[in-house]
């Protein structure tokens, strides 16, 4: 299984804080902003993964992430010309995926809630066996989202791209599982009346072929898509609330690696020096020394 996080885009709604950064790079409370979809990934037990941005902004993400060892798994980097839609991703990823399943999430989007591996790893297996899963979440504002209509029994009915008059007010969330040869099905997606490769017309040829699966992340579940000055407040005041309440840290990704078994305890301990009386260095110490009791 292999992850993508597209990171592209020029941020135009985060002006003037993007103007020389990209806005995955901006800090989310206590990490930069890319961390928390990296740490989605990881925690469906994914650990190549490929990460897509500007010319310009490519070389930060290098910088800032490096070869991925230090998080047990191995960042690859593609280079997005252009903004053309969220289905191009998969097309500029088409030889990293190769033959393998996929999952493909946003650079700006943060999920957090008890459960949140498990429901990753069911859509893992769902794509490793043949099919495509999106994530559905209650928004009170349709009409901006892709949506997803499904029935009594949990069947998706359809999706539609910011539709007029909303089926049901479960948005597509920007995370999507499929199985292996998904970019050749990308490369039928035809461009939109806004001049993008929609990835709502991807998921509606799985569901035209009966392989698309819709999880509803419920209650306890959060979802935040931090691409604008408000919601970059709103994650950032989240995420603080969470850690100082709970004693926790989100999107940690040396602790996930750890946990999981992909780097040791010295490697941990090296990256808790690196980061030194930071808060995040103090927690990778605690992990490492026992003394971390979540």
């Amino acid at each position: 299984m292999k992850g993508i996080i597209l990171a592209g885009g020029s941020g135009t709604r985060l002006y003037p804080l993007t103007v020389v950064t990209s806005k995955q790079l901006l800090p989310v409370y206590d990490k930069p902003m890319i961390y928390y979809p990296i740490s989605t990934l990881m925690l469906a037990g994914i650990r190549e993964i490929l990460i897509i941005s500007t010319p310009a902004d490519l070389p930060d993400f290098r910088r800032l992430l490096g070869d991925g060892s230090q998080f047990g798994v191995a960042f690859s980097y593609q280079i997005q010309q252009n903004p053309e839609g969220i289905a191009q991703a998969l097309l500029i990823g088409e030889e990293f995926i190769g033959k393998a399943p996929c999952a493909l999430i946003l650079g700006d989007n943060l999920f957090y809630g008890g459960g949140l591996g498990d429901k990753l790893k069911i859509a893992a297996k769902n794509a490793e066996q043949g099919t495509a899963t999106i994530f559905g979440y209650y928004v009170s504002d349709p009409e901006r989202f892709g949506i997803m209509e499904f029935s009594k029994t949990g069947k998706i009915l359809s999706v539609e791209e910011k539709p007029q008059n909303p089926k049901s007010n479960y948005c597509i969330t920007g995370l999507y599982f499929y199985p292996s040869g998904v970019a050749e099905k990308a490369r039928r997606v035809t461009p939109s009346e806004r001049g993008e490769l929609e990835i709502t017309s991807l998921n509606d040829m799985y569901l035209s072929e009966g392989k698309l699966n819709g999880l509803i992340l419920g209650r306890g579940f959060t979802w935040i898509d931090a691409g604008t000055m408000d919601s970059l407040v709103e994650a950032s005041t989240f995420i603080q609330m969470i850690e100082k309440r709970q004693g926790v840290q989100i999107a940690a990704l040396e602790e996930i690696a750890y946990r999981y078994g992909w780097i040791s305890k010295e490697m941990l301990l090296h990256s808790a020096e690196k980061y030194g009386n930071s808060p995040y260095g103090q927690h990778l110490l605690n992990v490492a020394t026992d003394t971390f009791l979540c």
